[in-house]
């Protein structure tokens, strides 16, 4: 089988992409292992929210037009999404199918699958950057008896066993969220802090994603960071979307009765070794996000917004209580690994992947002639993990694509629908 384009994954981000070429009339398909917004069918928690307000919501040709702008959508609620928007356009879509590997040729590529294979002039690889947790090595190390679950596969605290204390490794948005969850209800729960971002649900009477459009910091692009990679790397925020707007940080889990330690570090024995350096990861936490919240200050002043907004009230700092050092995994009965994820090539050609197993990309076009990557961390603006981003991405490298094509003269168009 031939077409111009392939497109691996039938996300938001693959949706999207596959939005751009027909509305170009470029020939293409959208393979996908599961069925449309797979991961977000098979992979969130019940209570699960988009972080960012329905009004962010947005992807090429759609916007949100609910009547809860200022709500944020379930897990459910973005499938829903997702599939309507599927249906708006009508993408060439093959669900069902895995793609085993994506072959750099003399003329293109061959992607294999578990069904037909197909030869292309390009490939978009758009599977996103959630594909494998990243747990650390000495995780076997743990008791037998300890109940161990990566975040993607929590579910509800029903779930988790009801002897001894739970443990949530990682302090980034899902962390933070699953301790909040099973702290309220009834669990004891201690959670290791690593390097966090800490923001207000809402500063001034706004929401705090609101504050981020305003002043421009969604939209700074890769090409303008000086650390890029740092950048890509940051966790995401301690926030959640929520029907009563609550704030979830670390102050707030501390309020709740959950137990603060520092990052976890090592096992010996039955004993879980925690960093002592929390005290200035919170520090830095807070210093980043008072920084952030004068830079909205500033902002509002020079817009002479001050009369039209809120009151500048800022978040009291962190204050730790005793952070011991040392874990005593007798005490516990489950551990939650909210440490992260990478994302994983192995079908793609290992030329296209740098010595860490990444795509080696400049924006999400690969150095690989005809490969481009979607779905990851500050692709090519901070809100690239966003919905309203990963659409703003699809679109700029669905225009590089097509230009591509047209200068190998490899366009093979099909009748705009």
């Amino acid at each position: 089988m031939h077409t111009s384009v392939v497109i691996v994954g039938a996300g938001p981000g693959g949706l999207a992409m596959s939005h751009h070429l027909t509305g170009a009339g470029v020939d293409h398909v959208v393979l996908e292992r599961g069925e449309v917004a797979h991961s977000w069918r098979t992979e969130r928690w019940d209570s699960l929210r988009l972080l960012t307000p329905n009004w962010m919501t947005a992807l090429p040709g759609a916007r949100y037009e609910g009547d809860d702008p200022d709500g944020y959508m379930t897990a459910r609620e973005t499938v829903k999404a997702l599939e309507a928007y599927r249906f708006s356009f009508d993408p060439p879509l093959y669900t069902g199918i895995e793609v085993e590997a994506a072959c750099r040729t003399s003329d293109g590529f061959e992607v294999r699958t578990t069904g037909e294979t197909w030869h292309c002039d390009a490939v978009v690889a758009a599977t996103g950057g959630s594909s494998e947790p990243r747990v650390p090595a000495f995780a076997s190390g743990l008791p037998q008896a300890v109940q161990q679950l990566i975040s993607l596969s929590y579910r509800r605290p029903a779930q988790i066993d009801d002897r001894g204390r739970v443990l949530v490794v990682g302090a980034s948005a899902s962390g933070v969220q699953i301790a909040d969850e099973l702290q309220r209800a009834g669990r004891d729960v201690t959670i290791a802090v690593g390097e966090h971002i800490r923001l207000p649900r809402s500063y001034r009477g706004c929401d705090i994603y609101r504050w981020l459009d305003r002043i421009g910091q969604l939209e700074e692009r890769w090409n303008d960071v000086e650390d890029l990679q740092r950048a890509r790397r940051h966790a995401s925020v301690q926030v959640v979307g929520s029907d009563d707007g609550r704030e979830v940080d670390l102050p707030s889990l501390q309020a709740l009765g959950v137990q603060l330690v520092g990052r976890l570090m090592a096992l010996s024995g039955t004993t879980a070794l925690c960093s002592g350096g929390l005290g200035s990861l919170v520090a830095n936490a807070d210093l980043k996000e008072f920084r952030l919240l004068h830079r909205i200050d500033e902002w509002v002043d020079d817009h002479d917004m001050a009369a039209l907004v809120g009151p500048a009230v800022k978040p009291d700092p962190t204050f730790l209580t005793q952070v011991p050092t040392e874990l005593d995994l007798a005490r516990f009965g489950t551990v939650i690994w909210a440490t992260g994820f990478r994302p994983t090539y192995d079908w793609l050609d290992p030329r296209a992947l740098d010595r860490r197993g990444r795509v080696d990309h400049d924006g999400g076009v690969a150095t690989m002639q005809g490969l481009y990557v979607l779905g990851l961390p500050f692709l090519r603006r901070r809100r690239s993990n966003l919905l309203a981003g990963l659409g703003l991405d699809a679109s700029e490298l669905g225009q590089h694509l097509v230009e591509y094509l047209g200068a190998v003269g490899r366009v093979c168009t099909s009748t705009p629908g």
